[in-house]
């Protein structure tokens, strides 16, 4: 049976209502209502604890969990089975405090593919990374675009070696990048940006 929220794609919507709607719980980022037989996906960008991110149409979703690896169990496992458990998806995404856009994912199948991943990035990696790039791009040797809200560069993390693929989460696999190059690192990923990364880093 399938559930239709009040919302439309697209829609800004407040925290209270999707409870709600959904009879789910009003904490944590992945909410399992079983009323609805749904699955609430709360990817909040608002927050450094976990760094969900968009390349393409794929959101790449970090789960449950905050410390030590992620575990396929507890919702974790209900989204990762959620192409055929049944369970329906919903994603909202929080782009300012106190405010959800509503991106339901069974309703945008066509458009989006929610992922969840299991890989959990070490934070002391990412800050030393960031650092040791000093501001400037380790692909293209540009500074970065701006500075954060804490007076830093703003650079961009990446995996030379993608996670996915059986890179290590290590400083000597971690490069720093303007985010248009790590935007062209993983939709083009061409080996000689891959062969200058290793050498910048080295």
């Amino acid at each position: 049976m399938c559930f239709r929220p009040p919302f439309a794609v697209g829609d800004t919507v407040t925290h209270p209502e999707i409870c709600t709607a959904f009879q789910c719980s009003n904490m944590g980022g992945m909410r399992r209502s079983k009323r609805t037989n749904t699955l609430i996906i709360i990817s909040d960008h608002t927050k450094s604890l976990y760094d969900d991110k968009w390349y393409g149409d794929t959101l790449h979703y970090t789960g449950m969990g905050k410390t030590g690896d992620q575990t396929l169990t507890s919702q974790n496992r209900t989204l990762a089975e959620s192409d055929h458990n049944g369970v329906e998806v919903h994603l909202f995404e929080v782009l300012n405090l106190a405010r959800h856009v509503n991106g339901t994912e069974k309703q945008k199948a066509a458009q989006r593919d929610v992922t969840s991943s299991v890989y959990v990035r070490d934070p002391f990696v990412a800050e030393y990374a960031k650092r040791r790039a000093k501001g400037i791009c380790q692909l293209c040797g540009q500074p970065a675009p701006f500075w954060d809200q804490k007076g830093r560069p703003y650079l961009e993390n990446h995996h030379i070696e993608w996670l996915p693929q059986g890179g290590a989460d290590t400083t000597d696999n971690t490069a720093a990048l303007y985010p248009n190059c790590h935007k062209k690192m993983h939709i083009v990923n061409d080996p000689e940006d891959v062969q200058k990364l290793h050498l910048a880093i080295g």
